[in-house]
């Protein structure tokens, strides 16, 4: 885990041993206690499946006691389709308490033994970065806080969390194909029409996994569903195994009066030398849980976001020159000992808003991903 003390007394940290944490949050207080998991394997000895983590509390939330505003439009009667698909992708924008809960439900292989599953939880507040017709942008940025042994206030963590970008009937994709490796992907008029392409980064704005799919409608929620796809192990993975290379599975998105929800369906799989699939494990079931919240001091993270944007803006626009052209890139995680995250999250904080100069800026950027990316 990297974190450093800024000057604002804002902790900004990437993902580490606060997203091995669990919590049990009611509508007005925090409760942390030992568990076994819900949906578990009921012969196997419950403190084998006890939910990986750690035990920080966090500071209470209270649940929003109305809907949001892009609900409101979401449900409203005369849309044509797409105009729907585009307020549900806004919905999701906003202040949110998230859950995190994954865990194997099926074992492919002889001997298999379920590993334990895992919880973590935090709170979230979901930005708009970009609004147009056919694309719409959201950053993740996190503002924990955690109760202190004494019941003084605890100083706020600010966390860049994911990103996800929509884009309407987007024909190319830069998708995942194992071994660090992204190539490009093409679909016909045909097969985009009508449909929304999710593009996920990670906190550092790497490409993460891109998948197509269609919304649907109903009476009083909204669903997107991705084609199949593979995408890299993520943190809560990569930090603790090794048996395994890449995560096929579909996503669903689901919009509720109260917030949204999006479950996961992946096959651990085993990748040979070339790429091909050689073994898979086992099959996981996750679920995150955005619920919204009222009440919250979302400060820390809109101050951060406000000083660091114009960085992080530059940053995409980069990312995006390499994903517009044929090149296979292949990312590494880490040169010379030095994650990328964080050597872009110090970069982020070298480069204040203030006296930012943008093409010195993107220079830096640039020379900074070429120790990271091969292109082929």
């Amino acid at each position: 885990m990297a974190a450093k003390k800024w000057r604002t007394g804002v902790m900004v940290m990437v993902l580490g041993t606060v997203f091995a944490s669990r919590v049990v949050m009611s509508d007005d207080i925090s409760v942390n206690e030992p568990r076994q998991f819900t949906f578990s394997w009921p012969y196997t000895d419950k403190t084998d499946m006890a939910p990986r983590g750690g035990s920080s509390r966090g500071a209470p939330v209270g649940l929003a006691k109305s809907t949001g505003e892009q609900w409101t439009r979401l449900r409203a009667p005369g849309l044509t389709d797409k105009e729907r698909d585009r307020f549900a992708i806004l919905a999701m924008a906003g202040p949110y308490r998230a859950s995190f809960d994954f865990i194997e439900t099926i074992g492919f292989v002889e001997g298999y033994v379920p590993a334990a599953p895992y919880q973590s939880w935090g709170t979230e507040f979901v930005y708009v970065v970009t609004d147009e017709p056919d694309f719409i942008s959201l950053q993740h940025i996190m503002v924990l806080r955690f109760d202190s042994s004494d019941g003084t206030p605890a100083e706020p963590m600010v966390i860049k969390h994911w990103r996800q970008d929509w884009r309407y009937e987007q024909r190319r994709m830069h998708t995942f194909h194992g071994n660090l490796t992204w190539k490009l992907a093409k679909q016909s008029r045909a097969e985009s029409r009508g449909r929304w392409v999710q593009s996920v980064y990670q906190v550092d704005d790497s490409p993460r996994y891109m998948a197509a799919g269609r919304w649907q409608h109903r009476a009083n929620f909204s669903s997107w569903t991705s084609d199949e796809t593979w995408r890299p192990l993520p943190r809560r993975e990569f930090s603790v195994r090794n048996d395994y290379d890449a995560l096929i599975g579909t996503n669903r998105h689901t919009i509720t009066p109260s917030g949204w929800v999006q479950e996961e369906f992946n096959l651990k799989t085993v990748l040979d030398d070339e790429g091909a699939v050689s073994e898979i494990l086992a099959r996981e079931n996750g679920v995150a849980r955005y619920e919204r919240i009222s009440g919250y001091d979302w400060r820390a993270g809109d101050e951060y976001w406000k000083r660091t944007a114009d960085f992080w803006a530059i940053t995409r626009d980069v990312w995006a020159n390499y994903l517009q052209d044929e090149h296979t890139l292949r990312i590494r995680k880490t040169e010379e000992g030095i994650p990328l995250y964080a050597a872009m999250f110090e970069m982020a904080e070298s480069s204040q808003t203030a006296n930012l100069d943008s093409n010195a800026t993107r220079d830096a950027i640039r020379q900074m991903l070429q120790r990271y990316i091969d292109e082929s």
